[in-house]
C-alpha cells in the first residue's frame, strides 16, 4: 500500500514502524474471509483492510482520532485472525495497538464510555480490587436483573440492536459475566516455590495473572501440580502480576509499560539469582502479551534486554509440555472434548495442534470445532464493551461447539471460557485440568456440577 508519510513524521520511530506495517498490505481482501466482525457485518471498515485505510489516513494526515475511526477500532477484537491470513506478513497487531494508544491521546470519548474504561482498568488488572467488585457486583445482581427486567417490558424500552454497545446493554453484559459463585483464594495467590516432584529437571516461573486467579484458581493449581509432577520447580515470583494486555487494548501505553517492567523486574531476579528455564503462561491472552514485550519496550535502552530475554523465555504451558514427555495417563475416563483454540493461542502464538495432541496423548477424545477460526467474542473486555457483537460470536462459537455433541468443553484462556461457559451448560475446563487429572491430580471440579 502506498504511504505519504513526510521525512518528519518517519522521525518518529511509532509512526515509522506503522509506515512500514501499511506498506506491507496489498489490498488482497484476503482477510475480510477470516475476520469476525467483517463475516457479522459486512462493512469493509469493519474490516483489517479497512481499519487499516482509516489508521493510514489519520496518520499521514497527523490528526486526532475522529468518531468513526474510533468507532471500528473499538469493534476489533485484535483476534489477529486476519495475521494468520494474510499472505503479505501485515503485522496488524502492532499497528491496531498504535491506533488504540493514539485514539487515547487525541479523541475524547463520551462520559460513560471514559467511565467504564477507567473503572475496567482500574479494576481488573488487580486480584484484590476485582474480587471486592465482583462481591459487589453480586449484592446488587438481584436488584439489577430486576429493573432490567422491568425495562425489558416496557414497550417504550428500544429493542437491543445487533451491535449494541450502550451504556444499559455493557452494564447487562457485566452482571451477566459476574460468577454466582466465589471461590477460595489460592496458596499461589503469593509468591512461594513448589519443589518438583523426584528428580528436578529444571525450574520455572508460572506467571498467576489477574483476572485467572480469583475466577479460576484452579486453573493455576493444576499447572503448578503438573509442572512439579515432571520434575520442574516452580516459582511464584515476587512483585509479578498483570501482563498489561488489559489496559494496553484500551490504549492505555504508559500503564502498559509499568506493568510489563514489574513482571520483567521480577523474573529477570529469578533469572539471575537461581535461574530459570521458562516463564510458564497458563492464559493464552497473556501469553501473547508477553511474548511481545520485547517489542513493546525495543525503545528503552534501560529495558528493552531484558524484555526481549523474557519474551525469549515466555511458553505457553500446552507449548512447554508439547516439548517434554508427558506421563502416561493413570485415569481412564473417555471423554469426547471439543477443543476451543483461543485467538490468542491459534493467532496471537500460532499454537495450534500442541493442546490437541496433548489431549490426545492423555486419552481423551478431541472434536475440532467447525469455523474454529472465528473468536468466540470474549477477547478481554471486549465482551463488555461491545456487547452487542460479543454475544452474536458467543452464540455462533457454542452452537459451532455443541455440534460436535462433547462431554466437555476445553480451551487455554481465562476469557473464552468465561465467554462460553455463559452460553451452554456443557463443562468448561482449561486444557491443563484435563491433562493434571489424567496424569495424577484431581478430578475438574466443573465435570461434577
Amino acid at each position: 500500500m502506498q504511504t505519504n508519510f513526510t521525512l518528519a513524521q518517519l522521525a518518529d520511530p511509532a509512526i515509522a514502524e506503522a509506515e512500514s506495517i501499511v506498506r506491507g498490505c496489498v489490498h488482497c481482501g484476503f482477510c475480510t474471509a477470516t475476520c469476525p466482525t467483517f463475516v457479522l457485518l459486512g462493512d469493509e471498515l469493519d474490516s483489517p483492510r479497512g481499519r487499516i485505510y482509516m489508521i493510514k489516513e489519520t496518520l499521514e494526515q497527523d490528526r486526532p482520532a475522529s468518531a468513526e475511526l474510533t468507532l471500528h477500532i473499538d469493534r476489533c477484537l485484535s483476534c489477529l485472525s486476519c495475521m494468520t491470513t494474510c499472505p503479505s506478513g501485515v503485522h496488524y497487531m502492532h499497528l491496531v495497538d498504535h491506533a488504540r494508544a493514539h485514539i487515547d491521546k487525541t479523541y475524547k470519548r463520551p462520559w460513560a464510555d471514559r467511565w467504564l474504561r477507567r473503572v475496567l482498568g482500574l479494576i481488573l488488572p488487580y486480584p484484590r480490587r476485582f474480587r471486592l467488585a465482583l462481591l459487589g457486583a453480586a449484592a446488587g445482581k438481584p436488584l439489577f436483573q430486576a429493573l432490567d427486567w422491568a425495562l425489558r417490558a416496557w414497550p417504550g424500552m428500544p429493542r437491543p440492536g445487533p451491535t449494541d454497545a450502550g451504556p444499559w446493554a455493557r452494564l447487562r453484559a457485566l452482571y451477566a459475566l459476574a460468577p454466582s459463585r466465589f471461590k477460595a483464594r489460592s496458596a499461589l495467590d503469593r509468591p512461594c516455590v513448589i519443589p518438583a516432584e523426584g528428580e528436578r529437571r529444571g525450574r520455572v516461573a508460572l506467571m498467576t495473572g489477574c483476572a485467572q486467579p480469583v475466577l479460576a484458581p484452579e486453573i493455576n493449581e493444576a499447572t503448578a501440580r503438573l509442572l512439579s509432577r515432571l520434575g520442574f520447580e516452580v516459582v511464584i515470583a515476587k512483585g509479578a502480576g498483570c501482563c498489561g494486555a488489559l489496559v494496553h487494548h484500551m490504549g492505555w501505553e504508559q500503564s502498559a509499560h509499568a506493568m510489563a517492567k514489574a513482571n520483567i523486574a521480577a523474573w529477570i531476579g529469578e533469572c539471575d539469582g537461581d535461574g530459570l528455564d521458562a516463564v510458564i503462561i497458563s492464559a493464552s491472552g497473556c501469553g501473547t502479551s508477553v511474548k511481545d514485550y520485547g517489542f513493546m519496550l525495543r525503545g528503552d535502552s534501560e529495558w528493552a534486554d531484558k524484555a526481549r530475554r523474557i519474551s525469549g523465555l515466555t511458553r505457553d504451558i500446552s507449548e512447554f509440555l508439547a516439548e517434554r514427555e508427558l506421563p502416561p495417563p493413570v485415569v481412564e475416563q473417555g471423554l469426547k472434548v471439543a477443543y476451543h483454540s483461543a485467538c490468542s493461542m491459534q493467532h496471537g502464538q500460532q499454537i495450534r495442534e500442541q493442546p490437541k495432541a496433548l489431549l490426545r496423548q492423555a486419552g481423551f477424545e478431541v472434536a475440532d470445532v467447525p469455523e474454529g477460526h472465528l473468536c468466540c467474542g470474549s477477547a478481554g473486555t471486549y465482551n463488555i464493551l461491545q456487547p452487542g457483537i460479543a454475544g452474536r460470536l458467543g452464540a455462533r462459537k457454542v452452537a459451532n461447539i455443541e455440534s460436535t455433541a462433547p462431554d466437555v468443553v476445553a480451551t487455554g484462556n481465562i476469557g473464552c471460557m468465561t465467554q462460553i461457559a455463559c452460553g451452554t451448560e456443557l463443562p468448561v475446563v482449561h486444557t491443563v485440568e484435563l491433562l493434571d487429572w489424567a496424569t495424577g491430580g484431581p478430578k475438574p471440579g466443573a465435570l461434577d456440577q
